[in-house]
């Protein structure tokens, strides 16, 4: 791929986020609302409207008369979906924030044809990854592991300086570790995982049980409100008892989590982000490292870090998929 500016999206249950990116620089964005009914139909033609933005002067949907993306210097794009993706062929799917995405669908073929020009897709988080490896937290470190807590957990594993999918395309996904047997409900429908634990999601659940069964708490608003990461900030700094509880928690979650990994891949670095563990902060990850060191294997060590590139970062590894640099994908879904 010849040299040129990449656009990038971050396609998202709420929104869809696009980057237009230069020389590993953001020079402009654009964003609309992900539709909420419909079918993947309707959420394509949102993601390329969205990208045709960045192609022209203003804030128009639609490329100026005569115009098309190739014309304007674009020579790819980059795509982080929300669900299972096989990035050799562009599949995206099941995606269940996604209004009617119960199957694969071929998003990479489908924007190509709409687009004209070439387009990859990943998951995004390990699009985010990808971001932070290159350009942000991770830089210079060529074996790490990403974690992203927000609504819920997720993670991306970069090994000898090329994000990891594995077999079947889970490989980094912290979230779905177990960490607490027979332990609350996790989303995907497994129990005790990571993500059931620590991301706000699951904490709420938990904070809520616990207000319905007499435990006051600040957690839940009185007028019945959801529990913002605001919320619990406000709840922590009051020194509100079901607050520290469940936040420990979720640190001791994630630190438990990352002590296996420790053996099993050795990574160097552990890069922590997301909405929920960046309001929180450093004593988060803290807590985080300071439970992740019970758990280890004595004489070893991960330094956890946070991420560098904030609510950008899955937009801008999406970019970098096509960069020019970028290596091929090779096919992360087994057979059957």
């Amino acid at each position: 791929m010849t040299g040129g500016a990449t656009v990038g999206v971050d396609l998202g249950g709420t929104k869809i986020y696009a980057v237009r990116v230069e020389h590993d620089e953001v020079v402009a964005e654009a964003k609309r609302s992900t539709p909420r009914d419909g079918d993947p139909d309707a959420v394509i033609a949102a993601v390329a409207a969205t990208v045709r933005r960045l192609a022209g002067p203003g804030t128009a949907d639609e490329v100026l008369p005569g115009v098309s993306l190739a014309d304007a210097g674009i020579v790819g794009v980059g795509v982080g979906g929300p669900g299972r993706v096989d990035p050799a062929t562009g599949r995206l799917g099941p995606a269940p924030n996604l209004p009617g995405w119960t199957t694969p669908v071929p998003v990479a073929d489908r924007l190509a044809e709409e687009l004209g020009v070439a387009v990859r897709v990943d998951n995004d988080v390990n699009a985010a990854s990808v971001a932070e490896h290159r350009l942000g937290a991770g830089r210079g470190h060529d074996d790490l592991l990403t974690v992203f807590v927000g609504t819920g957990v997720g993670g991306g594993l970069v090994l000898d300086g090329a994000i990891r999918h594995g077999a079947h395309g889970l490989a980094g996904e912290l979230g779905h570790i177990v960490v607490e047997p027979d332990g609350a409900p996790c989303g995907c429908g497994g129990f005790g995982h990571v993500e059931a634990s620590a991301g706000r999601r699951g904490l709420e659940a938990r904070a809520r049980e616990r207000v319905a069964a007499g435990t006051e708490s600040l957690l839940v608003p009185a007028d019945g409100g959801r529990m913002t990461s605001t919320v619990v900030l406000a709840a922590l700094a009051a020194g509100d008892p079901l607050a520290v509880e469940l936040v420990d928690g979720a640190a001791r979650a994630v630190g438990r989590a990352l002590a296996p990994v420790a053996m099993v891949v050795d990574v160097e670095l552990v890069v922590m982000g997301g909405g929920f563990a960046e309001r929180l902060g450093a004593p988060f990850l803290e807590a985080v490292a300071a439970h992740s060191a019970a758990w280890r294997f004595p004489g070893t060590g991960q330094r956890i870090v946070p991420a560098a590139l904030g609510s950008r970062a899955g937009a801008l590894g999406a970019a970098l998929l096509v960069a020019p640099d970028a290596p091929e994908p090779a096919s992360a879904i087994a057979a059957g």
